[in-house]
Order: structure tokens, then C-alpha cells, then sequence
């Protein structure tokens, strides 16, 4: 069935871009650490991202008529708030005092560990299905990360930079999950929310604490990291959480500590150890067990209602109870009637069904 497998290659092409462009501004945000406070940092990089979505949000407006995304109701703002506390705000302060602390290329691979826990959580908490070719590529990552976390050389103390970016990815790893539950929305809406809240947040705490902010150009550097890195890379993992759901979009996703530790390794010239490169071998060896899979069966769609961006294909044959212009993508509301068949499919936002 060609028009099922359709969000496939857009949500594979967006989890892979926001791992490029995040991956990316790991090593370039450690360039920041000498002039910026961690803290006032985390902050600066989310407040580039809410003020440069917020300034999308307005041009779209502008210049678009018809809706082609669906606004954030209500109901989805305890979701959006607690992905708001933990990924905007607890996860990058752990993050930006870790990379203080920590080789720009480890810190990169280290980040590999949130797309385990991210499974972790979508299988235990959400109950996303879990096939053994991912599971296996998890073990693989996870083995990694404790090979970069444990070495140290004999005058390094317990290792608090390691530990500090392990517990980001927790953060990052409950935000993404509970993003997902809001992955039907409109990512550019949901992505400048969060970089705003954050950074204001954020900000708020450095300058309370006695920070200064850095000076005009470091300033307008952090903004554009934060709204390339945080704000475009959140759009691109929204997407993708749509149409892959949270555990393959965070297995997709963990690529991009592999574009950060080869951009660190060429821009701050750090010397890759023994290490660094088993755990690198480790994480490939999960990424690639983590793209390769493939998952289909034949599953029921039951009878449900909600609002997002859809073309008509093969689950949305439904009619309007409104003049249509017949412009797609569109968004509105609408109705899927029960629905049985087979084809490829991931745990997007209309596949996720409990399997036996």
C-alpha cells in the first residue's frame, strides 16, 4: 500500500535532520563555555530558539491563509509543561555543566544515552512495541556510554561532567516522551513555546545568581546556535515523534552524537582515546541495528477522532463538513472509522496499537 508507507521517509528524513543540526551544537556551544555561564548559556540557546520560532510563527501568519498545522488545545498544555520543565530547563543546565567538565567528543557520544532511555520509558510507560533488533541496538549504546563514563585518567576525581550529561538524557528522555503526546500539534508552535519558556526561565535564574550577559556578539552567536541547534532540530523531532513515535524517532535521533564528536574532534582538536573509539564502534553497531529494523503486520485501527496535519491517503479517507478547497496537507478535525490491514508501518500517531 505506496500511500501508507508516504510518512516514512519524511519522518526518517526529520529525526535524522534534528540529529544533525543538535549534534552539530554540542562541540560549537563548548566554544561558548568560556565566555557564557553554563546556566546563562542553556538559557541564551533556548531564548534564540523561542524568539526565532516565535518570529516564524508571526511571518507564517502573514503571509498563509489556510491552517495546515493544528494549534496546541488545553488539554495538552500538562504535557507541554512538564517537557517544558525537564527538556528546556533541567536538561540543558545539566547538559551546558557536564560539557564544562567533559571532553566535547565524549559528551557527544555520551548523549547517545538518551535515545536508550527514551525507549526505555516509551516500552515501560507508553508501552511501545519493542522488537529485538532495537533492543539488542540499545544494549550496544548502553554499553558504549559505560565505556566513556568510566574512563578517566588517574588524576580525574569521580567523573560529575559524565554523570551531569547522563542525567540530561534522562530529562531529555521524559521530555521527548511526553512531547509526543502533542506530536499532532503544530511543531513550529510547540518548539517556539518551549525555547521561550526555557529561556526566559533560564535566563531568569543566571542573571538572578549574578551572571552578566556576555557581550553583543557572543550574545547574537548563542541566540543563532540556540535557534538552529534547539529551535529548528526540536521542529524536525516533532515531526519525526508523528510519524515514527518516541522510541524509533529517539533511536533515529542518536546519530547525532556522532555528528558532534567528529565536528569536535575537527574544531577543538581534541585527541580521540582507546576508549572513545570502542564505544564509538558499540554505539554504530546500535545505530545501525536501530535503522535497519523493519516492523509490519496486520493490525485494526479502532474507531477514534483527533487534529493534525494529513493528506488523503490510505488512513484518512474521510469526508468535510466544511467547504474544502481540496489544498493538502490540511488540518482539522476528523474522524477515523475501524479500519483492518497490513503494510510497514512504525508507532506514529495513528499506529499505536498494543500487539500479542
Amino acid at each position: 500500500m505506496k500511500s501508507a508507507s508516504n510518512p516514512l521517509p519524511a519522518g526518517v528524513g526529520a529525526a535524522l535532520m534534528a540529529a544533525i543540526l543538535f549534534g552539530a551544537s554540542t562541540p560549537l556551544a563548548k566554544t561558548l563555555l568560556g565566555s557564557i555561564h553554563p546556566i546563562l548559556l542553556a538559557g541564551l540557546l533556548y531564548a534564540g530558539s523561542g524568539i526565532g520560532l516565535g518570529l516564524w510563527l508571526l511571518l507564517r501568519r502573514l503571509v498563509r491563509d489556510v491552517a495546515s498545522e493544528a494549534p496546541l488545545r488545553r488539554r495538552d498544555l500538562p504535557w507541554l509543561g512538564g517537557a517544558i520543565a525537564f527538556g528546556g530547563v533541567l536538561g540543558p543546565v545539566l547538559l551546558m555543566l557536564g560539557l564544562a567538565a567533559t571532553p566535547a567528543s565524549t559528551a557527544s557520544l555520551l548523549l547517545n544515552l538518551e535515545s536508550v532511555l527514551t525507549a526505555l520509558i516509551a516500552w515501560i510507560v507508553f508501552r511501545e512495541n519493542m522488537d529485538r533488533r532495537v533492543f539488542l541496538g540499545m544494549l550496544a549504546i548502553v554499553a558504549g556510554g559505560i565505556v566513556l563514563t568510566v574512563q578517566r585518567d588517574t588524576q580525574t576525581q569521580f567523573p560529575w561532567g559524565a554523570l551531569a550529561i547522563a542525567a540530561a538524557c534522562l530529562c531529555w528522555a521524559i521530555d521527548n516522551n511526553l512531547t509526543r503526546a502533542v506530536s499532532g500539534g503544530d511543531p513550529v508552535q510547540v518548539a517556539a513555546i518551549k525555547g521561550g519558556c526555557a529561556g526566559i526561565i533560564n535566563t531568569g535564574i543566571a542573571l538572578g545568581l549574578g551572571y552578566h550577559l556576555p557581550d553583543p556578539t557572543h550574545l547574537v552567536v548563542a541566540a543563532a546556535l540556540g535557534l538552529v541547534g534547539y529551535g529548528i532540530s526540536l521542529v524536525m523531532f516533532v515531526i519525526a515523534l508523528r510519524n515514527l513515535g518516541t522510541a524509533r524517532t529517539g533511536a533515529y535521533f542518536s546519530t547525532a552524537p556522532f555528528v558532534g564528536a567528529a565536528l569536535s574532534l575537527v574544531l577543538l582538536r581534541e585527541t580521540p582515546s582507546v576508549a572513545f573509539d570502542i564505544a564509538g564502534l558499540l554505539m554504530a553497531l546500535g545505530v545501525w541495528l536501530h535503522v535497519s529494523e523493519r516492523h509490519a503486520h496486520n493490525h485494526t485501527h479502532e474507531a477514534f477522532a483527533h487534529d493534525h496535519r494529513h493528506r488523503h491517503d490510505a488512513h484518512h479517507q474521510h469526508t468535510h463538513d466544511f467547504p474544502w478547497d481540496g489544498k493538502e496537507p490540511h488540518a482539522h478535525s476528523h474522524v477515523h472509522e475501524p479500519l483492518t490491514h497490513s503494510h510497514p508501518h512504525f508507532p506514529d500517531i495513528h499506529h499505536r496499537h498494543r500487539h500479542s
